[in-house]
C-alpha cells in the first residue's frame, strides 16, 4: 500500500477562488534471494540476487486536479540491487519509468519512458508468475529490451467501458532524415469481466539505422510479435494461457546472447513462437504457482526449448511474501535459453530460488 506524503493540498487559484487538489506518493518494492544456477559453462553458480521476483525500485507518482474531469499525471520510478546498493542502470536516474500525462474521462494520454502494450499483457494475464522468479515468461519469451519498455513514447489508454480495455502507444525513433528508423509502436486490446481475463497484443519494431554524416545507413526487416493472454479463475485454481507469434529482425532478443551448452551457436530467432500454460492455487494459507512453457524456432537453426517451474509464495504480511520457486529449460540444437528471474537472464538451464518481498 502506498504511502502517500503529501494527501492534499489546497491552491488558491488567481481567478474565481478556484482551488486544485494535488497528490504525491512514494512507493517500492524491496526484493532479495538466494539464487542457485546449474548447467552453464562455469558450472554451478551460488548468489545473493536482487529482484528474483519482482524487479527492486522506488518511485513516484503524483497528481494535481485541473478541474472539469481532467488531472495531471506523473511517474518517476527507479530502480537498484538490494545485494550491493547500487543503482540498476548507471547514468540513468529513472531507468524504469517517467513519464507525465493527462487523465480525462476521455482515458490517459501520458509521455515519456513506459512499459509496452505487450509487455504489459504477458506480465499482468498471461504469466502466472508475473514474468518473475525461476518458472516466469522471460526463460522463453522475448520479455526483453524494447519489447519491455521504450523511450520518447507516446501512449493512450481507453477508459474501461463494458468490461473492456485498450491501450495504444508510439515511440519516436528520434533519427534525423528518417520518421521510421528506430521507431516501435504498438497496442493491446483485453476484457475482463468476472473470472475471465483476455487479452490480445501487437508490437511493432523498426532497427533501420539512418544515414548521417560519418553513419553507414542500415536497413532490417521490421520485428513484429503478436499475442494472445487469458486466464481464468475456476475458484479452486486459476488457470494461464499464452501465446505469441515472433517474425523479423531483433523481434525475439535473448535475455543470454552467450552460448551455454556448445553446439551451433545460440541465435535469436527471427521467425518462431511461444506457448504457455499454467496456474496458481491457494495452499496452507500460501499460492502454489506452476508453468510449463514451449519455444518453436522456425528458421534454418530449429533451436527449439522447453522450460516449466513450480514455486509457492506464503503472506507473512500484507505487504511481504516469502518465496521458493525451481526452474528447468531443456534446449535443443544448440538452443542458448536459460533459467531467468525478473532481473538477471540467468546463466544456466536450471536454477532455484528462496526469497522475500517486500512491498511498500
Amino acid at each position: 500500500m502506498n504511502k502517500t506524503i503529501v494527501a492534499a493540498a489546497l491552491l488558491a487559484a488567481s481567478a474565481g477562488g478556484a482551488s486544485a487538489q494535488t497528490g504525491l506518493s512514494i512507493y517500492g518494492i524491496v526484493d532479495a534471494g538466494y539464487v542457485r544456477e546449474s548447467g552453464g559453462v562455469a558450472g554451478t553458480t551460488n548468489k545473493i540476487s536482487s529482484g528474483v521476483g519482482s524487479y527492486s525500485r522506488i518511485g513516484f507518482r503524483g497528481t494535481e486536479d485541473l478541474g472539469g474531469g481532467m488531472t495531471a499525471l506523473f511517474q518517476l520510478e527507479s530502480g537498484f540491487r538490494v545485494d550491493t546498493g547500487e543503482q540498476d542502470a548507471a547514468g540513468s536516474l529513472f531507468n524504469r519509468q517517467a513519464f507525465v500525462g493527462l487523465k480525462t474521462r476521455a482515458g490517459n494520454l501520458t509521455i515519456g519512458r513506459q512499459y509496452t502494450p505487450w509487455h504489459q499483457a504477458l506480465a499482468q494475464v498471461g504469466d502466472p508468475w508475473g514474468t518473475g522468479y525461476a518458472g516466469g515468461a522471460k526463460n522463453l519469451f522475448p520479455d526483453y529490451g524494447s519489447n519491455v519498455r521504450t523511450s520518447n513514447t507516446v501512449q493512450y489508454s481507453a477508459p474501461p467501458l463494458m468490461g473492456f480495455n485498450a491501450d495504444i502507444a508510439y515511440a519516436a525513433g528520434e533519427q534525423a532524415g528518417d520518421n521510421k528508423a528506430g521507431r516501435q509502436f504498438g497496442f493491446s486490446v483485453g476484457y475482463s469481466q468476472g473470472p475471465l481475463n483476455v487479452r490480445v497484443a501487437y508490437n511493432n519494431k523498426n532497427t533501420d539505422i539512418a544515414a548521417a554524416p560519418g553513419v553507414t545507413p542500415v536497413d532490417r526487416s521490421v520485428g513484429t510479435n503478436r499475442m494472445l493472454v487469458a486466464n481464468y479463475d475456476f475458484g479452486v485454481a486459476k488457470a494461464y494461457f499464452a501465446f505469441s507469434r515472433d517474425k523479423g529482425f531483433n523481434s525475439a532478443p535473448l535475455g543470454n546472447n552467450a552460448n551455454p551448452y556448445g553446439g551451433v551457436p545460440a541465435t535469436a530467432s527471427t521467425d518462431g513462437n511461444e506457448f504457455l500454460v499454467g496456474l496458481t492455487a491457494p495452499l496452507v494459507g500460501g499460492t502454489v504457482l506452476a508453468s510449463y512453457m514451449r519455444k518453436n524456432d522456425k528458421t534454418f537453426f530449429n533451436q527449439d526449448a522447453r522450460s516449466w517451474g513450480i514455486g509457492y509464495q506464503y503472506p507473512l504480511s500484507k505487504r511481504t511474501h516469502a518465496y521458493v520457486a525451481y526452474g528447468v529449460v531443456n534446449n535443443k540444437n544448440g538452443a542458448g535459453y536459460t533459467v531467468a528471474n525478473n532481473t538477471e537472464p540467468g546463466t544456466g538451464d536450471r536454477a532455484f530460488n528462496l526469497g522475500v518481498r517486500h512491498s511498500f
